[in-house]
């Protein structure tokens, strides 16, 4: 990891991109992960290659099926929950604040 000292009034200042990540520390986000995975959970720790450890999290994984009768695409979701997870920087493809309904 880089060093950066900066005044306290650029502390919540973004420069790069993962300063997004890091103002996101201790906040619940969202990360989407490559095989139609989607995860919400608090952020602990990242690395610059945005392998993340989350907590309470929440994992749903959409799964697409073909109905063999119909040839009529059905969708379900199935969703697992964990205390603690190490999700590799490599599967992700997005990170935000999770939506606020």
């Amino acid at each position: 990891m880089t060093e950066v000292s900066a005044p306290l009034a650029d502390i919540g200042a973004v420069e790069e991109p993962l300063d997004l990540v890091r103002l996101s520390l201790d906040e619940r986000i969202y990360v989407k992960l490559r095989g139609d995975r989607e995860l919400r959970g608090v952020l602990h720790a990242y690395d610059g290659h945005l392998n993340m450890v989350l907590g309470e999290v929440e994992e749903t994984i959409t799964i697409v099926d073909v109905n063999e009768e119909t040839l009529e695409e059905v969708i379900r979701t199935v969703k697992r929950s964990f205390d603690m997870l190490f999700v590799r920087g490599d599967g992700v493809i997005l990170v935000s604040p999770p939506s606020r309904n």
